[in-house]
């Protein structure tokens, strides 16, 4: 018996130093997640409420359109596009004919004087707007100026006082994994908290008028009526302007993106000083450096930007970049992707000189380009095309294309120099065919060499053996990019 009573105390205190262990396990683990009740009570006060109120239909913030692209290539129509939403937050239960002239979203105080900072598209044609603090208190706020471009807009407000504002902090050293936390309205819920971990930083989402912004990818929580609202890290610093979310609902399915802070304010401070924002601009049109050009150039990996094409009397013209270039680095910054150059240009003040990396035939050299002010006319050029109508044709049986040599009258319809390029009259074989090249295509260089009549075509492609790789570059409609094109072994 007493040897019972000894095993049974013996396993009651093992499965109390067992229940113990768990116990402080459970306290170690949850002393080691970050206590966000601190951040919240400092800047709750400094995030806002909006409410846009529109006479008529309010206008689309993203524009259905979407760039025509080759297919297999390093830019292809991504289906990603078309799930990108910018979320407009709706009142509670608000009417039909209310649903249609209102939308919700949140923002942020910048500073005590009443600026306030949030998304051009939560304010855009909108005929009132209304801000309601923490306190209660709504006031009419007046639009300072917005930048469609960065989606940032920015309000004032006169509270008859100071107000609280937020601290702001450096989106540039922020890393993948690092907490973060979001404030704002999702479906019309003031201040609601939310948090999750930064997913990736400069962050593509490969539409034409966000090129020039990096985003920051969170798992953050974020639905309609969070856009314009703020994104804290740990120290209680705003890092970003939450924007967009990953949904084909139009719901929040476990992807975010918002506006680095270092954008932002860059917007913010132009606006309040000019009224408007400045841009720089190369002066080309970058595609990627993909796995043909690799193997094409025997380049040691993909990283870089690879130019397509270069206007006419921009500073990259004047410096002397060229179509077939590689991109290495931008004002000492390294470009992992073509990503990755447009928004350092962007930044970078017009009329500033800065020094760019490229790779050309193999050698690498640094050229000082004089950066120019991007035109703030976002609308697309689009090039029309005519009948082009043979003057003389040939072709590459191993590629498996003709060509034909343009005159001057098509090329200025396609917005061509003189003496640039020749259109694909017919696709042969299956190598140009796997490639989706096309008739009326035109083809611009040949492995770096540029192309302006079918005897340079010809010259260009004799050599082409079984198993190389021949880079085209390509142009359709106002857009160029680079084509690889491998012929089997053994043809």
């Amino acid at each position: 018996m007493k040897q019972s009573i000894l095993r049974t105390l013996t396993c009651c205190a093992l499965l109390g130093l067992a229940s113990v262990s768990g116990v402080q396990a459970q306290t170690t683990a949850a002393a080691a997640l970050p206590d966000f009740t601190g951040i919240v009570q400092k800047n709750a006060p400094a995030v806002v409420h909006i409410e846009a109120k529109y006479s008529g239909e309010k206008q689309a913030a993203n524009r259905d359109a979407r760039n025509s692209t080759m297919p297999g290539q390093g830019m292809p129509d991504d289906p990603q596009a078309e799930m990108l939403r910018r979320f407009f937050g709706m009142p509670m239960m608000p009417s039909p004919q209310e649903q249609k002239h209102t939308s919700l979203g949140s923002g942020f105080i910048i500073s005590s004087d009443g600026y306030i900072l949030t998304n051009n598209h939560v304010v855009d044609h909108a005929d009132k707007i209304s801000v309601r603090l923490q306190d209660r208190r709504t006031l009419t706020a007046k639009v300072i100026g917005t930048d469609p471009t960065y989606d940032i807009a920015v309000l004032k407000v006169d509270a008859g006082g100071s107000l609280p504002a937020v601290s702001l902090g450096d989106s540039r050293s922020l890393k993948p994994g690092q907490w973060v936390l979001a404030i704002g309205s999702p479906f019309g819920f003031d201040y609601t908290v939310t948090q999750g971990i930064v997913s990736a930083v400069g962050r593509s989402l490969g539409e034409r008028d966000q090129a020039y912004t990096s985003f920051i990818q969170t798992d953050v929580p974020i639905n309609r009526g969070n856009s314009g609202g703020p994104l804290f890290d740990l120290q209680g610093r705003v890092v970003g302007v939450n924007s967009q979310i990953y949904s084909n609902t139009g719901d929040y399915m476990g992807v975010s993106f918002s506006i680095p802070i270092d954008v932002a304010m860059n917007a913010v401070q132009q606006i309040k000083s000019k009224g408007y924002v400045s841009r720089g601009q190369l002066g080309v049109t970058m595609g990627p450096v993909s796995d043909d050009m690799v193997k094409a150039f025997k380049l040691d990996n993909g990283a870089g930007a690879a130019v397509v094409d270069v206007s006419p009397d921009s500073g990259a013209a004047k410096a002397g970049i060229q179509a077939g270039d590689i991109i290495l680095s931008y004002n000492g910054q390294p470009l992992q992707q073509a990503a990755d150059l447009p928004p350092l240009v962007g930044m970078t003040k017009p009329g500033r000189k800065v020094p760019v990396e490229i790779l050309r035939n193999g050698k690498k050299q640094t050229l000082d380009v004089t950066v120019s002010e991007a035109s703030r006319d976002q609308a697309a050029v689009n090039n029309k095309r005519s009948a082009m109508p043979p003057s003389s044709q040939s072709g590459s049986t191993a590629l498996g294309l003709t060509v034909q040599s343009l005159d001057n009258d098509t090329r200025k319809q396609l917005g061509l120099k003189s003496g640039q390029g020749v259109v694909i009259g017919d696709v042969t074989g299956p190598v140009a065919a796997q490639a989706g090249l096309q008739a009326g295509d035109v083809v611009l260089m040949v492995n770096q060499q540029k192309i302006g009549t079918v005897a340079e075509f010809q010259a260009a492609t004799r050599e082409v053996k079984p198993g190389s790789t021949v880079l085209l570059l390509v142009r359709r409609g106002d857009q160029s990019n680079f084509i690889g094109l491998t012929v089997p072994e053994g043809k």
